[in-house]
């Protein structure tokens, strides 16, 4: 019986949806974050009267045939990069893109990995850094008697030095733009890495052409909201339900079967 089987490819269907909205609802107050959508599609359909064949001699046709669906499957999860809101926390090194592009951010392995979340910090050689001591490209040593950072809305970093009126400029940082962010590859600790699919990095000055600006004191929340992932779930619970039911139909159609003398 086709239905048992189809059925159960529409259970796991929504088990997967109900994992990934689980895992947005999970990241609600992490910065930056980017909220998930899985895409479905049809499986492949078993033709039992194929459409457009010859039904006579006299050449007519078969307009419609007869074609069963064998289910469903994940096609994709999609990654919506619609930017969060920005939340002011009056810290120097919390920086947040004001429109497109990613902080460029140096790993142990050499690798250049990306991120949209500005919760920066200094190490103990005055370098800017992620919260897991990454190193932020572009920006140089911040001296030890600093007594400001700036970061201006064009990516210059400034210090105010002690007995010095004018700030000293000790680099600039630039965005990295994709063709298709959705390509990148999430790597966690809000990371991402560069793929075939996503494209090579353009990098730029913020501000210019396409590439947003940086805003200081403030960080991105994550774009997730809550009512519209708890609806998400409830109907995805729903359509779970639904596909075991067919599956106990399909189950007692049989047993009716198995019983007939």
């Amino acid at each position: 019986m086709r239905s048992l089987d189809i059925a159960a490819t529409g259970m796991l269907a929504q088990q997967l949806n109900v994992e990934v909205i689980s895992n947005n609802i999970a990241n609600v107050n992490t910065t930056a974050f980017k909220r998930s959508r899985p895409e479905f599609q049809d499986l492949l359909y078993q033709n039992d009267r194929r459409i457009g064949t010859q039904s006579s001699d006299a050449g007519t046709y078969v307009p419609a045939g007869m074609q069963v669906g064998l289910g469903v499957r994940t096609a994709a999860v999609y990654r919506i990069g619609e930017a969060g809101n920005m939340q002011n926390t009056n810290n120097s090194l919390d920086l947040a893109i004001q429109g497109l592009g990613y902080f460029p951010i140096e790993l142990p392995t050499g690798e250049i990995a990306y991120t949209r979340a500005g919760s920066f910090q200094l190490n103990q050689n005055g370098q800017i850094v992620t919260a897991d001591g990454y190193i932020l490209q572009g920006p140089g040593t911040v001296p030890a008697n600093a007594t400001a950072v700036t970061v201006n809305a064009s990516g210059e970093v400034q210090v105010t030095l002690p007995n010095q009126v004018n700030p000293q400029s000790i680099g600039q940082i630039n965005l990295d733009s994709f063709i298709n962010e959705p390509g990148l590859q999430a790597i966690g600790n809000n990371l991402f890495l560069e793929t075939q699919s996503s494209g090579a990095p353009q990098q730029g000055i913020p501000g210019l052409e396409q590439f947003g600006t940086i805003l200081q004191g403030f960080i991105e929340t994550s774009n997730v909201n809550v009512v519209s992932e708890i609806t998400n779930l409830i109907t995805a619970q729903r359509a779970y339900e639904m596909n075991s039911r067919v599956i106990e139909t399909s189950d007692q159609m049989m047993s009716t079967l198995s019983q007939l003398r």
